[in-house]
């Protein structure tokens, strides 16, 4: 049975080490029990023990907390009638952006990686967002991508460039790298890419592909810039290896080259894009004899399929 003991507002403070004022508060709020005899305020023992009780548990119980997480709009202004917002890295999008402005056609650039352009396509921030993602578990290039981060939009694929991908190793390959499964070793040391970047998410897919946990890796946690760093970082023998394109390799002196695969570089736009003015105008420059010419100074790609959409969904 419980102890019903009647105990006054000095004692409950009292016990309680606080003040009179302290109890008639927790009074107010609900917070302690307590009833009435003719003017005077009393308590049950029950009454403080329970007080007590819950006092302590919401001592060991953190409360949640609201964080403010920041937008997730990547470009800061959507694009105004007529122009064109053109997003990605490779240099083939600021000759692209050169090109359409002697066209008479508003081109603007925003450098953002693979997996940040396709979501501002999606947010309506961008007009077209390179793209060069490879989904090991479908084993294809950009569309899956696609259609995973535009849910519900009508979108294309246009072919930019295909380009070696591979591993930046330090000249003469000390530590006989040959492929994939060197990922494995304990004695090999890594350089990495941002998450959404095109090598993040080609190294982790492979590693989920072979069953590694990415934190086994030495070196996964460091993070470069772009490929130049990257490369500049395996030459300068900071680490043993990084995922990178063939055509950087031969821009870093003290660097060699292991090809891995074939990558494709693709434009994705909203089908409706093509319809417009400035879409029109991008498709023209695409298949232009002056932006081949133009564009075959950037060694290291295959323009095969330039300016052909290769995909539509």
């Amino acid at each position: 049975m419980g102890n019903n003991r009647s105990l006054s507002t000095q004692e409950v403070a009292a016990l309680l080490h606080v003040s009179r004022s302290t109890i008639y508060e927790l009074i107010r709020k609900g917070e302690l029990h307590s009833y009435r005899i003719g003017r005077k305020v009393r308590f049950t023992q029950d009454d403080v023990d329970a007080y007590i009780a819950r006092a302590r548990h919401e001592q060991k119980v953190r409360p949640v907390q609201r964080i403010e997480v920041e937008s997730t709009l990547l470009h800061p202004e959507p694009p105004k009638n007529g122009s064109m917002i053109l997003s990605g890295q490779d240099v083939l999008l600021d000759l692209l952006a050169n090109h359409l402005a002697k066209r008479e056609v508003g081109a603007e650039r925003c450098y953002l990686n693979s997996f940040e352009g396709l979501l501002s396509l999606y947010q309506g921030r961008v007009n077209a967002a390179a793209c060069h993602l490879y989904d090991a578990e479908e084993d294809v290039f950009n569309a899956s991508f696609v259609k995973k981060l535009l849910p519900g939009i009508p979108a294309v694929l246009v072919n930019l460039s295909y380009r070696s991908v591979g591993f930046y190793v330090k000249a003469g390959n000390p530590k006989a790298i040959t492929g994939w499964e060197d990922l494995k070793r304990p004695d090999v040391t890594i350089r990495n890419r941002a998450p959404g970047s095109s090598p993040r998410i080609l190294l982790d897919g492979q590693l989920k592909r072979m069953g590694v946990e990415a934190r086994t890796l030495r070196g996964y946690e460091i993070e470069m810039k772009n490929h130049l760093t990257m490369a500049a970082s395996i030459a300068g023998g900071e680490a043993d290896l990084a995922i990178g394109t063939q055509r950087v390799s031969t821009q870093i002196e003290g660097l060699d080259f292991i090809e891995l695969m074939t990558e494709r570089l693709d434009l994705a736009l909203r089908r409706e894009t093509l319809e417009t003015p400035a879409g029109e105008q991008l498709m023209e420059t695409l298949r232009s004899g002056a932006f081949r010419r133009e564009i075959r100074g950037v060694s290291g790609n295959d323009y095969r399929d330039l300016g052909e959409i290769l995909w539509e969904g």
